[in-house]
């Protein structure tokens, strides 16, 4: 596999770009099942959070690669071409794979050391699947990524490095609005990032909540998993007269559009009398909370933007060197793995080959020898195909050893010419049609 990753992300581009880059209903299917239709690309991924939109590929042309997944992505972003391509970056095959395990393990979040992207991975990889756009290849690359950053948040502290970005936007809003405990809440939305927001408000201390979803049913299941005690549903056209009743507005939907706009919220203020803002955390991507808001006395808003550089600001999220090193050592093992499997089809066949020559040569033994005695001709047998396996022996197991090694790909070649292998009998073995690449399938494990 010959991986590629295209994307931007809260590294390369400002927030406005994101906003505006934003996949959202039934564009990231499509963006998926395009990238896929390319002529280059034999399996795709899609990596889409508030923060990033990556495309995985495995493609048998870097350039044409490159150049037809950006065309995709500025096409189904909305963003001009042009523009885009000055925030995007580009990673290929070992460089990719680090990139996609840094990822996985928190390294490459605003927040550092947030668990949140492994959740987002797997729901990557299933998308995939579901559509029909990973094969092997890539199934086998993030199930790896997926292990890779779970090693990393158990064996060493960065849990403890970074929090989620719910726990990380909430300190920036009890900084300047007051301590969470007892405050009246109010959260937009009941997906993930919802949920995950609703439940540590709760651990907070939050003892009034509100959920509001223009899905009323995965509100109400969201009241029963916090409880009734502390969460109640609310109707989401009432969200503009209930500003006035809470003292912290989360929203994070899928909506396109403003879910709240700077003139409800300046009606909430004149209305409160609490000394504190309304304090409005915003975790959507494009934004729910109308960016005027910024303005408004008596208001607090905190969205991706702010976000971004209160963590740009801080002294450091804690020491990621023994992250990044098991980084680096997960991908030098992926590569020998990969680099190993890819010469087993060819070692395979070579010993097919052989077995074939043992065969056909005790044949003509038989037809020369008939009176030969079965102890006799079994003796012979033995012998031969024990010659025959110690040859083999040594260059076999050699050429593996070298073919986990950068460029081993080399040997697989030269195994072939050697021993004037037929590409028809390797491709056999490996399930490649000859001149082909694997399609893509929606098997594996999740």
């Amino acid at each position: 596999m010959s991986l590629l990753v295209v994307g931007l992300s809260h590294r390369t581009a400002p927030v406005g770009v994101l906003e505006r880059a934003a996949l959202t209903g039934e564009v990231p299917t499509r963006l998926l099942h395009d990238a896929a239709a390319t002529s280059t690309v034999a399996e795709a991924a899609l990596l889409n959070t508030c923060n990033r939109i990556e495309l995985y590929a495995d493609v048998d042309k870097f350039h044409a690669g490159v150049a037809e997944l950006s065309l995709l992505l500025a096409h189904h972003s909305g963003v001009d071409l042009e523009e885009l391509t000055s925030h995007l970056y580009v990673h290929y095959e070992d460089r990719a794979v680090h990139h996609l395990f840094s990822v996985a393990c928190g390294l490459d979040s605003m927040v550092v050391g947030e668990g949140q992207i492994l959740g987002q991975l797997r729901d990557a990889l299933a998308k995939a699947q579901d559509e029909h756009t990973a094969g092997r290849g890539l199934n086998e690359l993030f199930q790896q990524a997926l292990r890779v950053g779970k090693r990393a948040h158990s064996e060493t502290g960065i849990d403890k490095a970074g929090q989620s970005l719910v726990t990380f936007g909430l300190e920036q809003v009890a900084a300047g609005a007051g301590e969470i405990a007892g405050k009246r809440a109010l959260v937009v939305g009941a997906g993930s990032m919802s949920s995950l927001a609703a439940a540590t408000l709760v651990r907070s201390g939050v003892t009034d909540l509100l959920i509001a979803n223009r899905t009323p049913a995965r509100a109400e299941r969201l009241v029963e998993i916090l409880g009734p005690d502390v969460a109640r549903t609310l109707d989401l056209a009432k969200v503009p007269q209930a500003l006035a009743d809470v003292d912290l507005v989360i929203s994070c939907t899928g909506a396109a559009g403003v879910v709240v706009r700077a003139e409800d919220v300046a009606a909430a203020v004149a209305l409160r009398t609490s000394p504190q803002p309304l304090a409005l955390l915003d975790l959507a991507m494009p934004r729910d909370v109308d960016h005027a808001v910024h303005e408004l006395d008596g208001a607090l808003l905190v969205d991706l933007e702010s976000l971004s550089h209160a963590h740009a600001a801080s002294p450091g999220a804690g020491d990621v060197d023994e992250v990044t090193r098991i980084v680096s050592d997960e991908v030098t093992a992926f590569g020998a793995a990969q680099r190993a499997a890819r010469i087993a089809p060819t070692v395979v066949a070579l010993r097919a080959m052989a077995s074939d020559v043992v065969a056909a040569e005790l044949g003509r033994l038989d037809s020369r020898l008939p009176d030969l005695d079965e102890r006799s001709r079994a003796e012979i047998t033995q012998t031969v195909r024990r010659v025959v396996d110690k040859l083999l022996h040594a260059p076999t197991v050699r050429v593996k050893q070298l073919a986990a090694e950068p460029g081993g790909a080399s040997y697989a070649d030269a195994l072939r010419e050697l021993f004037d292998l037929d590409p028809a009998a390797v491709h056999a073995v490996s399930g490649t049609p000859v001149g082909g690449r694997p399609q893509p399938s929606g098997g594996g494990t999740r």
